[in-house]
C-alpha cells in the first residue's frame, strides 16, 4: 500500500537558510535518553522500548543507554497524559506505541486525548496476532476452541493484555465470527495491562485461552509452558516460527497484525522531532534489527516520519469504523 512506502527526506527552506548561515545553528544532541513503556514488565511495549534502546546503544545512535520506564494504566491512557500535561516538550522522550494504542485513541479510550496532541514518529516491524492455551489444555487447534465456544461460551476466557474493545479483544471477535459465532458479545474476554500479565494468568489457570502477539508469546513456548493453536498470518511465518499453523490453513480465514512504533510529545522540536525518525529508522535498516526481528517473529512494516502519522490517523479511522459495527462505540 501507498501509505506503507517510505517517504523522502528533503529540507525546508528554512533548513536551507541555516546551513548556509554564518552562525550555523546547533543541531539537536540527545542526552539521557528514555523510552516510555506504557505497561509492566514483559509484554509487547516493553520488549520494543528495550529491544529498540539496546540497538541504539549498540549502534551508537545514542549516548550511553537508553532508560526504559514502565508506566501502566489505563491501557497506555497514564503515559499518554503524562506525556501531553507533563512532558510535552521532552526531546529526549519516545514511547511505546502500537495497534493498541491507536485502537485506544479510535474508541475514546483516552478521555480528552487524540492522536493529534502527540508526534508519531516510526514504525519498527508488526506482529501477527495469535492465540495460544496453556501447555496442558485440552484443546489443540483454533476450530475446537471455538467450538467450546460456540457450545458453552462461559466455559471459556480468552485475555489479552488490551482493554475490552480493544485490539487483542477485536481480535477474537473476528476469529470468533469466522467460525460461525454470530452473537460475539457472548465470547468472555478479560482485560489486562500488558501480555505478560494475561499469560501470567493462563498460566495460573485462572482463564483458558491467551490472545496476543507472537512475539509475546515467543518466551513461554521456549519455555513449554503454552502452546500457539493459531498465527494470524496469511500464511507461515519463517525460521522458528514456521511450526505454527495459521488460522487460514485451520479454516477460519483472519488476520491481524499489530505495528510497532513511537510516538513523540507533541510539543519536541523538529530538531529532535527528525533525530528520531532517523535514528528509528537506521535501527530498522540494520542488521542487528533485522535479526532482531526475524528472531522475535516480527515482520517488516517501515513507515516514517509523517508518513506514519498518516498511517496511524487511517488506522485510526478504520478501527473507529470496526468498532461502531460490533457496538464497541455508538
Amino acid at each position: 500500500m501507498n501509505r506503507m512506502k517510505t517517504i523522502a527526506r528533503w529540507a525546508t527552506p528554512v533548513a536551507v537558510a541555516l546551513a548556509v548561515s554564518s552562525t550555523p545553528a546547533l543541531a539537536f544532541e540527545a542526552s539521557s535518553t528514555e523510552c516510555i513503556a506504557p505497561a509492566g514488565a514483559g509484554g509487547g511495549w516493553d520488549m520494543t522500548c528495550r529491544l529498540v534502546g539496546k540497538t541504539m546503544q549498540d549502534l551508537k545512535l545514542i549516548p550511553g543507554s537508553m532508560q526504559v520506564t514502565n508506566k501502566a494504566g489505563g491501557g497506555g491512557g497514564a503515559a499518554y497524559a503524562e506525556v501531553i500535561n507533563k512532558r510535552n516538550t521532552d526531546n529526549n522522550l519516545i514511547v511505546a506505541a502500537s495497534s493498541a494504542t491507536s485502537t485506544r485513541l479510535a474508541q475514546g479510550a483516552y478521555p480528552g486525548n487524540t492522536m493529534d496532541q502527540v508526534r508519531w514518529l516510526a514504525s519498527v516491524g508488526a506482529d501477527y496476532g495469535m492465540v495460544a492455551v496453556a501447555a496442558n489444555s485440552p484443546y489443540n487447534t483454533l476450530p475446537e476452541l471455538m467450538a467450546k465456544v460456540k457450545a458453552e461460551p462461559t466455559a471459556i476466557s480468552f485475555a489479552g493484555g488490551s482493554a475490552v474493545g480493544g485490539w487483542d479483544h477485536l481480535k477474537v471477535l473476528i476469529a470468533a465470527r469466522k467460525a460461525g459465532i454470530t452473537n460475539v458479545r457472548t465470547v468472555k474476554y478479560v482485560a489486562f495491562e500488558g501480555g505478560g500479565e494475561a499469560v501470567t494468568q493462563l498460566l495460573a489457570g485462572k482463564i483458558q485461552a491467551f490472545t496476543g502477539d507472537i512475539s509475546e508469546a515467543k518466551g513461554f513456548v521456549d519455555a513449554g509452558k503454552i502452546k500457539v493453536l493459531a498465527v494470524l498470518a496469511p500464511e507461515r511465518l519463517s525460521g522458528d516460527f514456521a511450526k505454527f499453523p495459521t488460522a487460514k490453513e485451520q479454516g477460519l480465514d483472519v488476520v491481524g497484525a499489530n505495528w510497532r512504533g513511537f510516538y513523540a510529545p507533541g510539543g519536541m522540536s523538529d530538531d529532535a522531532y527528525n533525530f528520531w525518525v532517523k535514528q528509528i529508522g537506521t535501527v530498522y535498516d540494520s542488521k542487528e534489527w533485522k535479526a532482531i526481528m526475524a528472531k522475535n517473529g516480527m515482520e517488516s512494516l517501515n513507515i516514517r516520519g509523517p508518513a506514519f502519522q498518516k498511517y496511524v490517523r487511517e488506522s485510526v479511522d478504520e478501527i473507529n469504523a470496526l468498532s461502531k459495527e460490533i457496538g464497541v462505540v455508538k
